[in-house]
């Protein structure tokens, strides 16, 4: 069975897990590096707002001639 566990990694190599875990035996573990995005609060609640803008026909038409083969 595989499973998920967040963790964060510091400067030293330590790894630390964001839940506790038990395990009935010693496991093997793959360590994905992630990169490193923070993305604002700001950012994230304006998303909506800008795609019901983004989404108009007007906008469609404006933005057409960035088409590949237009």
């Amino acid at each position: 069975m595989l499973k998920s566990i967040e963790a964060t990694i510091d400067q030293d190599g330590q790894v630390h897990l964001s839940e506790p875990i038990q395990l009935p035996h010693v496991c093997r573990a793959i360590v994905t590096i992630l990169p490193d995005v923070s993305i604002s609060e700001t950012a994230l609640l304006s998303e909506a707002a800008l795609a019901a803008d983004w989404d108009r026909p007007e906008e469609e038409e404006a933005w057409s001639y960035l088409r590949p083969g237009q």
